[in-house]
């Protein structure tokens, strides 16, 4: 047994003990039930045994017939057992619903209450629906099972040893071997399963995080070190389920031990049994006995006992057991606002040292110096064979230091050029350059190092402050972080999460604190060149303002897709994309010559 499970055993045995402890009536009645059932067991075995000895054998086939009848009344009486069964069952099973609803309740409440952990209780919801009623059908499923297998095996049991004692010698040892080998593999695969969820949980919160993330990570270039991650996640899945799988077999041989080799053991010991007085009725009851009752019980037991009682014990810890500041933590996330970072390191640094950002970027400085920062030629792109064009045959060129504006109609194509210039998009005829390099198929390390991407969905991940706002530049000092702190107006914000050093939960900010951090973290990027789809539209015009100018401020280049008029006087030029050509020039020039500009711009006035 694990230290989890052992320690989950420990803290759920008080409470269970108390819970049993005020049910004893209940449990009494289920118990004179379930002794009719041990009684039911009996008859029907040993009815048969009297019928073949003292009827048919005998010659006298209406005593034979008798007997029959009170084994076929013991069987209908069964049905009246099992509901006598439900019904004191309820008494034990409902109790224990609504007791986990309340504990489910009130910790929900007391984390809300003032002086409590705070934040949202995700996990609410879920502990009220679907964990309580795991609960409930699991613990039901063991009373039923572990009462059924313990009655009817003294039944069944008794009848062998009043048929004759030397059934139970042939019986016993394959059938107590089976359950001995069954016993044994209850603790390793109980730890088997808790790995394998584990394994699978961990690579399902990768993917989800992975796909939430894919235009983020490809404008990032972290992608490499996510597919490796994704990799051994993968890998450790694999060698869990193989581990669970192995143990699973062994679980079936037990299942075969104890399930078949009675009968066989029966089978083969025939002669040597009636050598000993046993009569022909008691060796067919002997096998009613196992066929009928034993082996049934047996067979529901470990299957029951495997898969309900690991998951009894589970979901018991996670209603009843203490709530912890990491669970607080796990439960408080979503899967959007996992970030996967292939190594967690401190950016937080006294003195600033080398990244490989800016290694990349360095290896290019003679061609950004020499090139233009953008360069499209006769850049073409259809998304799909007989699609109309995007953007069509577009000519561009971006000077190292410029600001650029991108404006025109919703889906035009003014994210498409981004995605184009980020290289993670490749168009279907030209060519984009950027610091004089092609883009397309360049690796993402060499990109991340030429570029950020902003989109509108700015994502931050759970963690400290200063590692969302240095995540692309782990060289990043505190001085520079605070400066850049100062220049976006995010003091107050940071303040309120408890400094640098404070954490951020993504769940907390709104979707304008988001596209702040996001911003302050590609203004501290080494990459020369700033890509900003939308990025700046959650945002009141003055924090925009702020923001805009802090960016064109940095050394480098700087494209913004705008979102307001304002972003385009404020650029030194401005690209109009209007489905039939593109116009570019500065605020006044495109008032005299694009009449799709003038519009805009009386549009943003009104």
């Amino acid at each position: 047994m694990t230290s989890a499970e052992a320690g989950a055993l420990r803290r759920l045995a008080p409470p269970a003990r108390r819970f049993l402890a005020h049910r004893k009536g209940v449990l009494v009645r289920l118990a004179l039930w379930s002794l009719a059932e041990s009684g039911q067991a009996f008859l029907v075995g040993h009815a048969v045994a009297r019928s073949v000895d003292e009827g048919f054998l005998a010659g006298d086939p209406r005593r034979g017939l008798l007997w029959l009848g009170v084994a076929l009344v013991a069987v209908l009486s069964g049905a009246r057992v099992v509901r006598g069964v439900f019904a004191q069952l309820a008494g034990v099973t409902e109790p224990l619903r609504d007791g986990l609803v309340r504990r489910a309740v009130d910790r929900s409440m007391a984390r809300a209450a003032p002086g409590g952990p705070g934040g949202t209780d995700r996990a609410a919801v879920s502990r009220l629906t679907n964990q309580v009623e795991i609960a409930r059908d699991s613990f039901a499923g063991l009373v039923l099972t572990l009462r059924s297998f313990v009655f009817t095996a003294t039944g069944a049991l008794l009848g062998l040893l009043s048929l004759h004692p030397a059934l139970l010698v042939v019986v016993l040892p394959p059938l107590a071997a089976g359950l001995a080998l069954f016993l044994v593999t209850l603790r390793p695969m109980a730890a088997a399963q808790r790995r394998a969820l584990a394994a699978d949980e961990a690579l399902g919160d990768h993917a989800a995080s992975a796909r939430a993330a894919l235009r983020d990570l490809a404008a990032c270039g972290t992608g490499p070190g996510v597919e490796r991650r994704g990799a051994d996640l993968v890998a450790d899945a694999a060698a869990a389920a193989r581990t669970l799988a192995g143990w699973a077999a062994v679980r079936t041989a037990a299942l075969g031990v104890a399930g078949h080799l009675p009968v066989l053991a029966l089978l083969v010991a025939v002669e040597w049994l009636r050598g000993h007085g046993v009569s022909v009725g008691a060796l067919l009851g002997a096998f009613t006995y196992l066929v009928q009752s034993l082996l049934p019980a047996l067979h529901t037991l470990m299957t029951a006992l495997g898969a309900a009682g690991s998951r009894l014990l589970v979901v018991l810890d996670r209603i009843l057991g203490p709530e912890t500041e990491t669970e607080t933590e796990t439960e408080a996330e979503t899967e959007a606002d996992r970030v996967p970072v292939p190594e967690p390191v401190s950016v937080l640094k006294s003195q600033p040292g080398p990244s490989t950002a800016s290694a990349s970027a360095a290896a290019f400085a003679v061609d950004m110096a020499a090139a233009p920062a953008v360069e499209l030629r006769a850049v073409t792109l259809s998304y799909g064979a007989r699609a109309e064009p995007v953007l069509d045959a577009l000519d561009l060129c971006v000077a190292p230091g410029e600001h650029l504006a991108v404006v025109g109609p919703s889906g035009i194509g003014k994210s498409t050029l981004t995605r184009l210039v980020a290289g993670t998009l490749a168009p279907s005829s030209g060519e984009v350059r950027v610091a004089g390099r092609p883009v397309t198929g360049r690796p993402a390390a060499e990109l991340a190092a030429l570029r950020v991407l902003v989109p509108q969905d700015a994502y931050v991940f759970s963690g400290p402050v200063g590692d969302n706002l240095a995540y692309l530049s782990t060289d990043a000092c505190r001085a520079e972080l605070d400066a850049a702190v100062g220049a976006f107006g995010l003091g107050p914000l940071v303040e309120r999460l408890g400094g640098l050093d404070g954490t951020v939960r993504p769940a907390e900010l709104s979707p304008g604190e988001r596209q702040l951090v996001a911003l302050v973290r590609a203004y501290l990027s080494p990459a020369p060149l700033l890509l900003l789809d939308e990025a700046t539209c959650h945002l009141d015009p003055a924090s925009e303002a702020r923001a805009e100018e802090a960016l064109a401020g940095r050394a480098g280049t700087l494209v913004v897709v705008a979102h307001r008029l304002s972003s385009a006087v404020r650029a030194d030029r401005t690209l109009v994309l209007d489905g039939v050509r593109a116009w570019c020039g500065t605020h006044a020039e495109l008032l005299d010559r694009s009449p799709l500009y003038r519009d805009l711009t009386g549009h943003w006035n009104s």
